[in-house]
């Protein structure tokens, strides 16, 4: 460290250090002052898109329980555009496919449930992929429906095991394949889910054949 003799010296040697170094020290304290007000700006514009997506998520929601389709399509849409990306986007296009297969644009729907499906968030891509076999048996792609399931990557997915277990006894079922059926119905009722109709599959497949009585 120098020592300096005078209050003079010390003063001059101040000066001549901020001579050299005031550009960089002003840009420095620029920076940082931009890296905070940036930072600030950034987490309230996030609150407010937050806020901005729940409220049109909100009114989604009471349109769907009034049974007003083209309200849901229109909101999920406009939800979609302005929140991409978000899980406000990705739910309310769960409830826009829903309501496009209710109306018969099983094409559309499925485009929705492709797309929330590829995302990675496990919960809604399974969730999406479900219904997506669903439209599937409802359309008779039995096999398309089989693949999808067999595709599915068992680590991201168990939690929905039950559930694709019961789908892939759905599609034997369609396929007349009903010892398979009752396989995965049965691998399904292990699993511990529950579904109020399992059981009832099962039984139907494990009565004996009915005979017809003569008259």
């Amino acid at each position: 460290m120098e020592i300096y003799e005078t209050e003079e010296e010390q003063v001059a040697a101040i000066k001549s250090w901020w001579k050299e170094n005031s550009k960089a020290t002003i840009l420095g304290l620029g920076l940082g002052i931009a890296v905070i007000l940036a930072w600030n700006y950034w987490q309230s514009y996030k609150k407010d898109q937050a806020e901005q997506a729940a409220g049109l998520y909100s009114e989604l929601l009471k349109a769907d329980a009034a049974n007003n389709k083209d309200t849901v399509v229109k909101l999920a849409e406009r939800i979609g555009t302005q929140f991409h990306g978000t899980d406000y986007s990705a739910y309310s296009g769960l409830l826009e496919a829903k309501v496009k297969a209710l109306q018969g644009d099983l094409a559309g729907a499925k485009q929705i449930l492709e797309g929330i499906a590829a995302k990675s968030d496990k919960e809604l891509s399974n969730i999406a992929k479900i219904r997506l076999v669903r439209l599937m048996l409802a359309n008779k792609e039995y096999e398309q429906g089989l693949k999808l399931i067999n595709d599915i990557d068992p680590a991201t997915s168990a939690s929905f095991s039950g559930h694709y277990d019961e789908l892939v006894g759905d599609l034997y079922v369609a396929l007349d394949r009903l010892d398979q059926a009752r396989t995965s119905y049965q691998n399904a009722l292990r699993s511990g889910y529950q579904s109020p109709l399992l059981q009832m599959k099962i039984d139907d497949l494990t009565m004996p054949p009915r005979i017809e009585s003569k008259k």
